[in-house]
């Protein structure tokens, strides 16, 4: 019965050894080793062997990518302005051992370095070039992290700053000057609205003077054009008429030529265009080429009226 029981406390004994010599180390971590006292190897993922009392696991680090998300940090501008800025530090580890012996308190580290970093940068940067350059912030906070924690075996992949909280009054002073800066430009957006409007307005009176003007031309050239016509028509017709005229003329004369007219006659229809010169209203002195003619044409017409 002793020796059983000493086998089963032997067997027991063995088998604790055993479980604690095999580690198993899962995805995304490593494990730092040391025997007796320093520093031996780096377990990645699989399983592995510990010597027991002379091995021991002195670190599990994890190879993921860690955010730390650190209070807000009192800074003071150039400008002599306090106020609250938080950060948030992406990084990862890429050196176990470095991780583990580099630093005391990695992650300590990394939100003092940080306080630090972002004092310095903000105090040469004035209220409103804080408040406009997170950009700027961010990448020179990456590269100074990035640099510093190299010994440490961390990769700083990412900063971010989260919030920038001035003073209250410096809060309010800025949302007096939005107000007012909002306000400008609603008056200049409604100074180049009724601009746009007094122009249009103007454009359209223009084109209606010259459209109105531009009728007025047309109106006038179409009453000289029709004018010209009827002046036109009523030159023709005079000039048909004449025509008309000297051709009953000729015809009358050449019917006076034909009937060989007598002496008498023709010193007839002489006086009788005397007659109608006569009847004019301009004063007119018609006198005869030769003076014995007119007592010639008297007797003549006193034959003819006796006749």
């Amino acid at each position: 019965m002793e020796k059983i029981i000493i086998f089963l406390a032997v067997l027991i004994i063995v088998a604790a050894i055993l479980i604690y010599t095999i580690r198993i180390v899962p995805q995304a971590e490593a494990y730092v080793v040391e025997r007796l006292g320093a520093y031996h190897q780096t377990w990645n993922t699989g399983v592995h062997f510990v010597l027991p009392f002379v091995d021991r696991v002195a670190n599990r680090v994890t190879l993921k990518e860690i955010v730390k998300d650190f209070d807000p940090q009192p800074v003071i501008t150039k400008d002599n302005v306090t106020m609250q800025i938080d950060t948030v530090v992406y990084f990862q580890i890429t050196d176990p051992k470095l991780y583990t012996y580099g630093v005391v308190g990695p992650i300590t580290a990394i939100e003092n370095l940080t306080a630090t970093t972002l004092r310095n940068i903000i105090g040469d940067l004035e209220l409103d070039e804080t408040l406009t350059s997170r950009d700027i912030i961010n990448t020179q906070m990456r590269s100074i992290l990035d640099e510093a924690t190299d010994p440490w075996g961390i990769k700083v992949r990412r900063v971010e700053v989260k919030n920038i909280l001035p003073p209250r009054d410096i809060q309010e002073a800025m949302e007096k000057q939005m107000r007012a800066e909002r306000e400008r430009r609603e008056s200049i957006l409604k100074a180049e609205g009724d601009k746009r409007s007094a122009i249009l307005v103007a454009e359209g009176e223009k084109e209606s003077a010259v459209l109105r003007a531009q009728a007025e031309k047309e109106s006038a050239l179409l009453r000289a054009e029709a004018k010209k016509e009827a002046t036109i028509k009523e030159a023709e017709g005079k000039a048909e008429a004449l025509v008309k005229v000297y051709e009953a003329q000729a015809k009358g004369i050449e019917l006076i030529k034909n009937s060989n007219p007598t002496k008498e006659y023709l010193s007839l229809k002489s006086l009788e265009t005397y007659e109608k010169i006569a009847d004019g209203q301009a004063t007119k002195i018609v006198v005869p080429s030769e003076l014995q003619s007119v007592a010639t044409l008297l007797t003549n017409a006193k034959e003819i009226v006796k006749d």
